[in-house]
């Protein structure tokens, strides 16, 4: 068995049990946190194939994912706590009445 294997299949774990959450919960909370389990499932995949081949080039692309986790974390959570105090709910089906 690889190195790699059980950090790959740990990833895969993650990123299924994130895109669950996505797929299943109706919170926007719950959904966020969702994401935020798949994008730190592709980092762990992006590390520990830059490992397997002695590469800095996986652990590049984690320090940009994580910069795009914390932009998402500070839009993501002003959004849904704007939204909250206007509607008292972060259930998403309730959400789909903002339609315009």
């Amino acid at each position: 068995m690889d190195t790699v294997t059980p950090f790959v299949l740990l990833s895969a774990i993650l990123f299924a049990l994130g895109l669950t959450g996505v797929l299943v919960r109706r919170n926007a909370l719950m959904i966020f946190m969702s994401i935020e389990l798949m994008l730190n499932s592709a980092n762990l995949a992006f590390v520990a194939f830059a490992r397997q081949w002695g590469r800095l080039d996986g652990q590049m692309f984690v320090f940009f994912i994580m910069t795009v986790a914390a932009a998402e974390v500070a839009v993501g959570l002003a959004l849904i706590v704007t939204i909250f105090r206007a509607r008292r709910s972060t259930n998403v089906d309730d959400l789909a009445q903002l339609k315009g």
